[in-house]
């Protein structure tokens, strides 16, 4: 009888996968990443709530209706915004853009299209659009959440465009269940992070015990940035690898590639 053929390992078996996304956002990540052999484990960074304000995020829409263009930070801003205007109240400016493929691919799903980066997926790589290249005169209406990064208004407004920003959502610290932290402590190790917001790594580290973060920051964390790699190092983190992107393939493939090297 001949012997049974040996299980093929797959890229991820044996690691823990630390997903920070909002709960909504992480499903396909989670599920590609189970696919691959990880153990999942999901932190939610941030919760995801309205504008505190919707009368004055809608007023805010209303009034860049007219602008030269819209550029969106995420899908949760698109997803917002949507809902801000409501049905049969599209909005109208002259171009539409993203700071990824991710926001791009929510716009289009709204009936949208809009420039994206070719390169970096980030505020940085639309940057470098031949697009934005020179917006002297333009009006930009900026939609997003409080507390994001500076770097698109400050370059644009450097470059002469008139910046809005129109907060359509809020991010709120998370809440962490006792449940949720005993299986992460018993979670296999190595502990890959998954990390694309320097906000979200402040948040957990504000939530999590001290025991937990004392461990988790002896654990490889992949960062998507430069900017977001940098933050982490600042905040006690050693083991930082970079990703091409935010994008679910690109976080994956740099997770899969840092296990392989530390299998060798």
């Amino acid at each position: 009888m001949a012997d049974d053929p040996k299980p093929v390992r797959r890229a991820l078996d044996g690691a823990s996968l630390i997903i920070t996304r909002p709960s909504a956002s992480a499903r396909s990540l989670a599920v590609q990443a189970r696919a691959l052999g990880a153990c999942v484990v999901r932190l939610p960074a941030t919760r995801l709530c309205a504008a505190a304000n919707p009368h004055v995020a809608r007023a805010g829409l209303e009034q860049m209706q007219d602008a030269d263009a819209w550029i969106f930070t995420s899908p949760a801003a698109v997803a917002f915004c949507f809902e801000l205007l409501g049905a049969g109240n599209p909005p109208r400016p002259a171009r539409f853009l993203a700071v990824g493929a991710g926001t791009a691919r929510a716009l289009h799903e709204q009936g949208v299209d809009a420039d994206f980066p070719s390169a970096a997926q980030s505020s940085a790589g639309l940057l470098d659009e031949l697009v934005l290249e020179a917006p002297q005169g333009w009006t930009i209406a900026l939609i997003e959440a409080p507390g994001g990064s500076d770097l698109l208004a400050d370059t644009l407004r450097g470059r002469g465009a008139t910046v809005v920003r129109v907060d359509v959502y809020q991010r709120l610290r998370p809440w962490l269940s006792v449940r949720r932290m005993q299986y992460l402590k018993r979670a296999p190790r190595p502990w890959i992070s998954l990390l694309s917001s320097s906000a979200s790594l402040d948040n957990l580290l504000a939530t999590l015990p001290s025991d937990v973060i004392a461990q988790w920051q002896k654990e490889p964390l992949i960062a998507s940035s430069a900017r977001i790699q940098a933050h982490a190092r600042a905040c006690g983190f050693e083991d930082i690898h970079p990703a091409a992107s935010a994008l679910d393939a690109d976080l994956l493939a740099a997770a899969r590639a840092l296990l392989a090297r530390h299998r060798m």
